[in-house]
């Protein structure tokens, strides 16, 4: 809830300014936080002095107040949601340590149609804190969120500011590592299928994928935008197979599009792991439902969502917490590739 202050008085802007602070971080202070680092909680409180800076007391009164209460926010489809196994895990993994605490978990899945009603319920004094579980470069609406309460975004924010805490997983060096599988098993003819280019995760994919073929001295043979979906992967292996791109091998980004991609080369009469190596990211639970088995990067969605929760707690507690945790990726050897 944003402070008023009295009439006359600085804005908590300029208390932000004066302590080179974001203004989530006053607010946070004059709330009561504990989700402030000593350094800035005295930055904060030094400008508010020289300032004069009151803020509203019933509106203080109110947003001081502690629920217990965790929000799990997924800013997606409701359709996306339930068909991504991605997710299943993220949320496993985070409801096994809210689950340990004395904190009860609420999910949002925060669809375009209901956005602004889920502001309004987390910026209402509802939530002690937030976790984001996906997020794409659109959505600014987040960054409100964390002007009342401390989020932590599962993958790196599009746009990094100092207070925020995220979990990622080593997408780029994932990305490059499918590639150089790939390259190591003779392949030159190396298309990818990358996941959205309006989220992180499917930026960095690409980015490693490029690195990797431009360090060997290879030209990619095509690059599609799959969006993260199974239809998105079929309709981008149809783009490549259409414009008569000749490859022997794809990197796809992830298991779910993968199982799109397969589909498409059937239907062209290619077999997957025969004619074309097929090679994804996740190693979710759809990399071994199809045949053959998928090859693919295993990234650690369980132990991602642990991650986030502990270092919301941590943060909720007044404890010290890492602001941004990067966890490792591993090649899965299967049958595709």
């Amino acid at each position: 809830m944003e402070l008023a202050p009295v009439r006359g008085a600085a804005t908590i802007e300029e208390v932000a300014a004066r302590a080179g602070v974001s203004r989530s971080t006053v607010s946070r202070v004059v709330n009561g936080s504990t989700a402030v680092s000593p350094a800035a909680l005295e930055a904060v409180r030094r400008a508010i002095d020289d300032l004069q800076y009151v803020p509203n007391r019933a509106a203080r009164s109110l947003a001081s107040r502690q629920t217990r209460a965790i929000a799990l926010v997924i800013p997606e489809q409701t359709d996306r949601f339930f068909g991504d196994p991605f997710f299943a895990s993220i949320v496993a993994g985070i409801g096994e340590v809210i689950g340990e605490s004395d904190y009860i978990m609420n999910m949002l899945i925060a669809s375009d149609d209901v956005r602004a009603k889920a502001l309004g319920y987390l910026r209402g004094g509802s939530v002690d804190g937030a976790i984001v579980a996906s997020h794409h470069t659109s959505d600014t609406f987040l960054e409100r969120i964390s002007d009342v309460v401390p989020v932590v975004y599962g993958g790196r924010p599009a746009r990094v500011r100092a207070e925020d805490y995220y979990v990622d997983v080593d997408n780029v060096e994932g990305g490059r590592a499918a590639t150089a599988y790939l390259l190591a098993r003779g392949h030159r003819r190396i298309a990818t299928i990358s996941g959205a280019l309006d989220m992180p995760a499917g930026i960095d994919r690409l980015q490693g994928f490029r690195d990797e073929m431009a360090a060997s001295g290879v030209e990619p043979a095509a690059v599609e935008d799959g969006d993260f979906t199974e239809m998105g992967g079929a309709l981008a292996m149809n783009r490549i197979l259409s414009a008569g791109a000749e490859f022997d091998a794809v990197f796809v980004a992830s298991d779910l599009m993968a199982r799109g991609a397969y589909a498409a080369l059937r239907e062209r009469g290619i077999e997957p792991g025969r004619d074309v190596a097929v090679m994804g990211f996740d190693d979710s639970s759809v990399s071994t439902a199809i045949t053959p088995a998928l090859t693919t990067v295993r990234q650690p969605s369980l132990a991602q969502g642990r991650h986030m929760a502990s270092v919301l707690l941590d943060v909720l507690a007044g404890r010290p917490a890492a602001h941004a945790t990067i966890l490792p990726t591993e090649v899965v050897e299967r049958s595709s590739a």
